[in-house]
């Protein structure tokens, strides 16, 4: 599985670091090609000759080789990648990394890295429990960095607990996991939806919501990584796609959302309808600015066409119809409503009365139903989490 795979091992100022001789060994066994970045403590714990030799490439650390001024291009190894992973990683490590602090070329190449990164930590265990590691660790899993917890045992300060970095076998299992994970998805073809859509009530006015498109997103770049085609149809949301195995459609409001959604979805094998679409448009889009007047605004709204309601009408056999439901009130009864009038395979229930859940949040806290009524309810965890959970289920139904 990882023959001719580009994988960057990055080493932090770390006891143990000595096992990453190990990993690196283990990864060249597997067929392989390692290149190694050291920080500059890291040095101080495993010497570069040990691990040029195992991995058979020169060990990197300084921006510069100042006998001939040639430089270790880091946006090179980015893009040379197919996978970064730091082990051992250091608190200090994982806070600048959470930052964007790049003093040193293991972190300069983590900004420029367009692979996944995995991080296998190494610290005290009163570090490793510190709040400020674990809130560090939740902003990184939140940008789709993934995590291998550390082992329970005795540590390099005599005491016992959480945070020995695991065992290069371990690690090795979990990169080869997640180049099996790329392929579940191969060949199939996705259509997401996500944002809010905006409908105009005058030239510079209009209605919407609070949806930022983040969970639409967490789900295109899960599904990509897994080898899916992903079209993903978005409303106004505040970011660019940046990934080049997800396509886009840009639009505005929810009667462009439905056109795309309508002659795209008979060519995909599932749809997943994240998107907040309004229900509502104004009866009378005003072409000029309306001027502020004496007196109150009558404003008519009617219905927006149905695009979950339509897209269950023309589902075949074969394809997957998912959808989302944001309630305030009576949340299982009307999920399970909507779940069966729009004839979804399964709905995502959310609940505003969840702390950190609905629009906005970097996380969120989902219940899925499926058609056959089963009820599985999660935690709150960062929407690129979410997003592992709700593509499970899509690979169950699979």
């Amino acid at each position: 599985m990882l023959k001719g795979k580009n994988i960057i091992l990055g080493i932090t100022g770390s006891i143990a670091a000595y096992k990453a001789a190990v990993l690196t060994r283990l990864l060249i066994k597997e067929g392989a090609n390692v290149k190694i970045i050291l920080s500059p403590t890291a040095k101080e714990f495993i010497t570069p000759v040990t691990l040029a030799t195992l991995s058979k490439n020169t060990v990197l650390c300084d921006f510069f080789y100042h006998d001939d001024g040639k430089w270790n291009n880091h946006v090179e190894l980015g893009i040379w990648a197919d996978l970064m992973i730091i082990a051992p990683a250091t608190a200090n490590t994982i806070a600048k990394m959470t930052y964007g602090i790049c003093d040193n070329l293991l972190l300069t190449s983590y900004l420029s890295a367009r692979c996944q990164v995995i991080i296998a930590p190494a610290m005290d265990s009163d570090m490793f429990q510190h709040s400020a590691t674990k809130n560090n660790i939740e902003i990184l899993k939140s940008r789709g960095v993934k995590f291998i917890e550390p082992a329970s045992g005795e540590l390099a300060s005599g005491l016992t607990g959480k945070g020995r970095m695991e065992e290069p076998e371990i690690i090795v299992k979990n990169i080869t996991a997640f180049f099996k994970s790329k392929k579940k998805l191969e060949n199939k073809k996705i259509l997401i939806t996500a944002g809010p859509t905006v409908e105009a009530i005058d030239a510079v006015r209009y209605i919407s919501n609070y949806s930022s498109g983040k969970m639409g997103i967490a789900l295109a770049e899960e599904i990509a990584s897994m080898g899916a085609i992903v079209k993903l149809i978005t409303g106004n949301i505040g970011f660019q796609i940046k990934n080049p195995n997800i396509s886009e459609i840009k639009i505005n409001t929810a009667q462009e959302m439905f056109e795309a959604a309508i002659k795209e979805f008979p060519e995909y094998d599932c749809a997943i309808l994240a998107a907040a679409v309004s229900d509502f448009t104004p009866a009378i889009n005003v072409k000029n600015k309306i001027k502020k007047g004496e007196g109150n605004i009558l404003l008519e709204l009617k219905p927006t066409k149905d695009i979950a309601a339509e897209l269950g009408k023309l589902k075949k056999d074969k394809q997957l119809l998912i959808g989302f439901a944001l309630e305030t009130d009576n949340e299982i009864e009307n999920a399970k409503i909507k779940l069966q009038k729009k004839n979804f395979d399964f709905i995502v229930l959310n609940s505003l009365k969840d702390k950190g859940a609905g629009f906005k949040h970097d996380t969120n806290k989902i219940t899925i139903i499926d058609k056959y009524n089963k009820i599985t309810k999660f935690e709150l965890k960062s929407k690129s989490e979410v997003a592992k959970d709700i593509v499970d289920k899509i690979l169950q139904i699979l």
